[in-house]
């Protein structure tokens, strides 16, 4: 089953994001466009994933609870779950291991926790724009121990990325993806990063706005259009068909290139 995903999108939680980007607008927005998956990775927290969630299953779409963690090397990494209470047990641990920091909301914005009636239930006080004490290893190592999956976010980027921190994907997290932007260039990156070859290469919006959110790119051929199906992909345990545009070195199919 071809399911089109947008892995890496925020909600007015994140203090980047517009007061807009409520759990009912992003969901409606991603199901007008033509997405059966999306997730919700705010900035080091998940407290609108579940109020997104319920807006998923009333709109027809599947929403994948997470969050995008910025890590001790101040690096992105999109962590995804398959259940809402993983997600929260990992934003425990990510507490536990951030600066005790509050929110300026005059200088970075406001972080707004929603219901699934868009109806404001309160703001998340802790400053969330900060790095965390833990690192991309500890990341995936923590997701996967709740039975979720982790990926490096943005690669392409020159900020906030692996590759621009450390200079390289490294091995230790045993990462079996990596999200490259819209605007990137993956046959460019892959010759120079060839640890990135025989990676699932999702193309995700990271909107902020809803006036980000794109057309689809990315799909994955799953089982059934299930957080735990795509997880089970990210983590490598499950080997699908999957394209995004000039996904290859040398701008072949996923088809194609089964066939050489």
């Amino acid at each position: 089953m071809r399911v089109f995903c947008d892995l890496h999108l925020h909600s007015c939680l994140s203090p980047c994001g517009s007061d807009d980007m409520t759990p009912n607008n992003l969901v409606n927005m991603a199901a007008l466009l033509g997405y059966q998956l999306i997730a919700v990775t705010d900035h080091n927290a998940c407290g609108n994933a579940g109020a997104a969630m319920e807006a998923g299953r009333a709109a027809g779409l599947v929403v994948v609870p997470g969050m995008e963690l910025c890590t001790a090397e101040e690096a992105h990494v999109v962590c995804l779950f398959p259940e809402l209470d993983a997600a929260q047990e990992f934003e425990k641990l990510v507490v536990q291991n951030s600066p005790p920091l509050k929110n300026r909301p005059e200088i970075f914005g406001r972080q707004l926790l929603l219901n699934a009636a868009d109806e404001p239930i309160g703001e998340e006080e802790r400053m969330l724009l900060a790095s965390s004490f833990l690192t991309a290893e500890d990341a995936a190592a923590q997701a996967r121990a709740l039975g979720g999956a982790a990926f490096p976010a943005h690669v392409d980027r020159d900020s906030y990325s692996l590759i621009a921190s450390l200079g390289a994907i490294p091995p230790e997290p045993g990462f079996c993806a990596a999200e490259i932007s819209p605007a990137g260039d993956a046959r460019a990156l892959l010759r120079v990063h060839p640890e990135l070859e025989g990676l699932v290469l999702p193309m995700d919006s990271d909107a902020h706005y809803l006036e980000n959110m794109i057309d689809p790119l990315f799909w994955l051929d799953l089982p059934d259009v299930s957080a735990r199906s795509l997880i089970a992909v990210l983590n490598g345990e499950l080997l699908v068909p999957w394209h995004r545009p000039g996904r290859t070195a040398d701008g072949l199919s996923w088809e194609q290139n089964q066939n050489k």
